[in-house]
């Protein structure tokens, strides 16, 4: 029997130039890393147009600069990050106007996530916004309570 890897393993990785036509092609880049029938990939790819969309709404973005989009997985996680080069005056932040017509993309990455967050990278250097989805599989637990079988592994 193979243990599971706690290491997530890159699936993809991809420079968006910094404009709105980014957004459906990072959606389509995460459907195809991970695969339509991966049981995480509406979600990633969720996941994915939302950091995108902030980046380039929220960032200091231009449209000749590249956002960094990456997603690695495990087991049992998908994880997806994107670098963009910050901003002197905001950061991300979780929109306290739940109602509110725009403006929803971090409530939303926290509602489909497990965890998400931010690494500053310096002055000038930008900052990576980072989610991590739990892979639920379609009997419906995860794969760290499902024993190499199939059954529930006791606990």
């Amino acid at each position: 029997m193979k243990a599971a890897s706690a290491e997530p393993r890159i699936i993809g990785s991809i420079h968006l130039a910094g404009i709105r036509e980014s957004v459906p092609h990072a959606r389509s880049e995460v459907r195809r890393w991970l695969g339509e029938d991966h049981p995480a990939v509406e979600d990633a790819v969720l996941a994915a147009s939302e950091l995108v969309t902030n980046a380039l709404r929220h960032s200091d973005v231009r449209p000749y600069d590249l956002i960094g989009l990456t997603v690695a997985a495990t087991e049992e996680t998908v994880y997806v990050e994107v670098c963009d080069p910050g901003s002197a005056f905001s950061g991300p932040h979780i929109r306290q106007e739940p109602e509110a017509e725009d403006g929803r993309g971090l409530l939303i990455v926290r509602e489909i996530s497990q965890e998400w967050g931010t690494r500053e990278h310096g002055r000038g250097l930008g900052r990576t916004v980072w989610c991590a989805i739990r892979v639920v599989h379609p009997s419906g637990l995860s794969a760290s309570s499902r024993s190499p079988a199939g059954g529930r592994v006791p606990g």
